[in-house]
């Protein structure tokens, strides 16, 4: 079997049996054929509003709308948007807050053939502005309740339009306009955590091709009812509106930000939701809960994206939700749409490592590349890309890093090839494994650290909640590696339990030098802000032991080394080494500056034996009487000194014996 699968006709009979119970069970499902690509999304959408004229489209708790009504009120923006602007392509902007007034305003820009640029209005103010310049959008649709921020945006440089007192006049009546699959439809930003936002251009057909990938999968039908959880400026939402919108289903915008997580839940069961889409951050909290709740009966599908999917997130599923809930697992970017994706039920066997995506979406073909840039065969480890035709034209404004990213099909075929940056492997019956991102993996003490496999260790912890890592730099060319947790309960369990966890998952290496507890982490579109979180400020963490000021001469000078080298202050005398964030490179430092300050000849292994000040003030009392010569404590700094990391662990467990530290 290939790698580089296409289709899922190979599909196992296991995956076939489960992706039938996909199925709305009253609902009638149409499938969305190849063809129906080659058109644009107005026509799609008019097709939908003429059969569906009475039914639902689109609800929040205060308002909702038909699809005849959508249609009239999207005809009437359009309308109003070409009497400013007159014909042609080009970009709109819109900002309204997450609700109905935001999906009319799509519809209406896309009709009038231009494309358009959605703002979250609780996003920071630079960010705005700089898509709005960006993008070059000389109209801001909005309304009344957004108009003042509008108009500080738009700073008297593009004009402002105000749905709320200016379509009224205009007719809503289909417009008719000629467009082309080929014509932009959208830009849509990237969350920019790690730099500028990029804006990702999407046409009629690559958003219409998302429809293959979602519609024959799902089984969506006009009887579905589908969340609208993420802020309409990122890509998963435009999956949800077009899923949703252009199959005669009720979309049920939900705003997390201003009704909170703690009424989603029963949000869910009150609008009979059958579709429910969300970012694994979220899931977490409404699986927690649903733990004391009655199940939500109708919810026939849980779709998570936006990071990839840990054993804690497939264990909520099992406990919180019936058994007559599917669960979609996959991967994607605002870049290709679907990359893969799998449907798993109660008896699914989570993978050992990383984290499972699927299967190949239609039309995408998924390929590994080693680090020179060659294709790695069946459980190799790879950079994941993807092969198609449907991919997005590229980046706004940016045609370098479109051309880095977006590769020519090197057999001159009608298909482009888009480097991700996640890493995975590929089972046999070609389901991927990803294996974290190429640009989270960070080197420490000269080892190849993913930042997502500690995640993953960490967030298997009973008690934690959610976890993220990031790797600071203490000084030029040394990183040191900081977990931050959310714990369940409070208080949670001490830092020595968590090593002493982790420790039976993870090498040395990649052991936490530090650990902070946070009551959330900060996340951009259900991703983790890494930029975000906060920088260790040096301080000493808080450990299972009070803090007890030195008491002699040497426990003071043993406080300084230890300051020094730990780059934490203050440090009490039955402060653990490990849990102050040692290891072994750092261990042996400390002996040696130990030895150089005591000019006491103390073995190496001594600081794991004896893993506090006052315990190592007792060492070397004991060793007074082995002062060194200065020819033998240089020989005994150069050879400490002059050792890597791996060396360390090597002579520290030569000497121990077991390689076991008592702490």
């Amino acid at each position: 079997m290939s790698h580089n699968l296409t289709t899922r006709l190979q599909l196992s009979p296991e995956q076939e049996a489960i992706r039938a119970k996909c199925f709305h069970p009253t609902g009638t499902f149409v499938e969305f054929t190849k063809e129906e690509v080659e058109h644009s999304i107005p026509e799609r959408f008019e097709k939908i509003v003429a059969n569906f004229p009475n039914h639902l489209a689109v609800k929040t708790r205060h308002r909702s709308l038909t699809y005849e009504a959508l249609n009239q009120t999207a005809n009437r923006i359009a309308r109003a948007i070409l009497e400013r602007r007159g014909k042609g392509s080009e970009p709109v902007a819109l900002l309204f807050e997450h609700g109905i007034d935001i999906i009319t305003g799509i519809f209406g820009i896309i009709k009038s053939g231009k494309y358009y640029v959605a703002l979250d209005p609780s996003s920071p103010q630079e960010r705005l502005n700089y898509i709005l310049k960006d993008s070059d959008a000389q109209l801001l649709i909005t309304n009344s309740h957004n108009l003042d921020f509008s108009r500080a945006l738009s700073n008297d440089v593009r004009a402002t339009l105000n749905v709320d007192e200016s379509i009224d006049s205009f007719s809503s009546n289909n417009l008719g306009l000629s467009i082309s699959p080929d014509d932009l439809a959208a830009i849509v930003y990237t969350s920019g955590s790690t730099g500028e936002p990029k804006g990702v251009i999407h046409t009629h057909r690559s958003s219409l091709h998302k429809l293959v990938d979602y519609v024959n999968d799902t089984g969506i039908s006009a009887d579905d009812g589908l969340t609208l959880i993420h802020s309409v400026s990122f890509g998963a939402a435009q999956t949800d509106i077009i899923l949703s919108l252009l199959n005669g289903a009720s979309l049920f915008p939900f705003d997390i930000k201003t009704e909170g997580i703690h009424s989603l839940a029963e949000w869910l069961k009150d609008e009979k939701i059958t579709i429910c889409h969300l970012p694994p951050t979220v899931f977490r909290q409404l699986a927690g809960l649903l733990s004391d709740q009655e199940k939500p009966a109708k919810l026939r599908l849980i779709f998570l994206s936006g990071a990839p999917i840990t054993q804690q997130d497939f264990d909520l599923y099992k406990k919180n939700f019936s058994s007559q809930t599917l669960l979609q697992i996959g991967m994607g970017s605002t870049e290709t749409g679907g990359i893969c994706c799998a449907f798993v039920d109660q008896t699914f066997c989570f993978p050992e490592e990383g984290a499972p995506v699927g299967y190949p979406c239609p039309d995408k073909k998924v390929l590994l590349f080693d680090e020179n840039g060659q294709e790695v065969g069946l459980g190799k480890r790879g950079m994941i890309a993807v092969k198609s035709r449907y991919l997005t034209m590229g980046y706004w404004n940016r045609p370098e890093l479109t051309k880095i990213t977006f590769l020519p099909d090197p057999n001159g075929a009608n298909e482009r090839i888009y480097l991700t940056a996640d890493l995975g492997r590929i089972l046999p019956d070609g389901f991927l494994i990803h294996l974290g991102r190429k640009d989270d993996q960070v080197k420490i003490r000269g080892y190849r650290v993913e930042l997502a496999e500690i995640e993953r260790a960490l967030l298997s912890h009973p008690h934690i909640k959610d976890a993220g890592v990031v790797a600071w730099e203490r000084e030029p060319g040394e990183k040191y590696l900081v977990a931050y947790i959310v714990p369940r309960q409070h208080p949670a369990p001490t830092i020595s339990d968590f090593r002493e966890f982790l420790r039976g998952k993870l090498p040395d290496y990649m052991m936490p030098s530090a650990f902070m507890f946070l009551d959330s982490l900060p996340v951009t579109n259900g991703k983790l802000d890494r930029t975000a979180l906060p920088k260790p400020e040096g301080k000493r963490p808080e450990l299972s032991q009070p803090y007890i000021l030195h008491r002699s001469e040497i426990e003071q000078k043993l406080v300084q080394i230890w300051e020094e080298v730990l780059d934490i202050r203050p440090i009490g005398i039955h402060d653990n080494f490990f849990d102050l964030g040692g290891h072994s490179l750092a261990a042996t430092r400390v002996v040696s500056q130990v030895i150089k300050k005591f000019q006491l000849e103390i073995p190496p292994q001594s600081l794991f034996q004896s893993p506090t000040v006052a315990e190592m003030a007792a060492v070397i009392t004991e060793h007074q009487g082995k002062r060194l010569g200065e020819e033998e404590l240089t020989s005994i700094l150069t050879e400490l000194e002059s050792l890597t990391d791996e060396e360390a662990q090597k002579l520290l467990s030569d000497q121990t014996g077991t390689g076991q530290r008592r702490d």
